[in-house]
């Protein structure tokens, strides 16, 4: 299992593994799930998946949810799908409560019915995520209080357990976890650079991005009219993007708009890496390159050993 900040160099790591030790590489990043913005959420290339197997890449449609249970369920059966035909499974994201689900297991809340959820979100966009928010602290302020009032998207999901359960978010996610994988081994590397070499790789990612076509990506995104929830909305450099096709900001204010974003969702995911995440290897170089024997080595001893 490979971990780290955006732009740390994980995918690369993660493709020399699966190379040298016959691999399959499976994604746990869930806005690289989704089809759309495919330049702007840094998914492989047609040749990265050419060189080795990829898996749980592009699945979804913009108005398709997975959670983080769905996404579990479906990296155990990738995983013993590498079993059966001997391959190693390189589990590689930098979503967080993704990689705790196959960890440490879930609170296994009940399926919310699709009525449920339509009729939430049709609220949404009748009366905003603030008014959402706060019907929440009147119903349910423990959850509420964890909730940023425009994080729309997790605000949907707890009223629609709350409505469907009667029992409040923050009381399922306090209970304990269940249906971890203990039978499963686990190598976790964790790939963390300083924060000046990470932050100047998150710079000229984004800029490769642009030159790559991500604003003509981003134009045919937001002209399929995605739903007000679709997760993509939040990929860092969406909103820059969208502001300067509306001809609001120069692109060099797009360009310093989305590395200040991206400086930040990386510096959270660094908190929660370093605070939440049990690695036995730490990297700090951000290229792929620096696999080195030493690495290598180590895998090659995990394999046989189990440790």
């Amino acid at each position: 299992m490979i971990a780290g900040p955006t732009a740390g160099g994980k995918s690369r790591l993660a493709q020399a593994i699966a190379g040298a030790f016959d691999g399959t590489v499976i994604n746990a990043d869930s806005l690289q799930l989704y089809r759309d913005l495919a330049i702007l959420t840094a998914r492989p290339t047609a040749d990265d998946e050419a060189r080795v197997p990829h898996r749980l890449y592009g699945l979804l449609a913009s108005d398709e949810r997975r959670t983080a249970g769905d996404w579990r369920d479906m990296a155990r059966v990738e995983i013993d799908n590498c079993a059966a035909i001997g391959r190693l499974p390189v589990i590689v994201g930098g979503s967080g409560l993704y990689l705790s689900a196959l960890l440490d297991g879930l609170h296994r809340i009940p399926q919310v019915p699709r009525t449920v959820r339509e009729a939430v979100r049709r609220r949404l966009e009748a009366e905003g995520s603030r008014a959402l928010h706060g019907e929440l602290a009147r119903l349910d302020p423990e959850t509420a209080r964890r909730l940023a009032p425009g994080d729309s998207q997790r605000i949907v999901r707890a009223l629609e357990v709350l409505s469907h359960t009667g029992r409040g978010l923050a009381d399922w996610q306090d209970a304990e976890a269940r249906d971890g994988v203990s039978d499963t081994v686990f190598l976790n590397i964790a790939v963390m650079p300083q924060r000046d070499v990470l932050y100047s790789a998150c710079e000229r990612r984004f800029r490769r991005m642009v030159a790559a076509g991500a604003v003509a990506e981003v134009e045919a995104f937001i002209a399929a009219s995605p739903p007000d929830d679709c997760p993509l909305w939040k990929a860092v450099g969406v909103r820059p993007i969208a502001r300067l096709l509306e001809g609001g900001i120069s692109e060099d204010e797009m360009v310093s708009w989305a590395g200040r974003d991206t400086r930040r969702y990386a510096k959270r995911q660094i908190t929660w890496f370093r605070n939440r995440f049990r690695a036995d290897l730490t990297l700090d170089a951000a290229h792929a390159e620096d696999t080195g024997a030493g690495i290598l080595e180590a895998l090659g001893k995990f394999l046989l050993t189990g440790s």
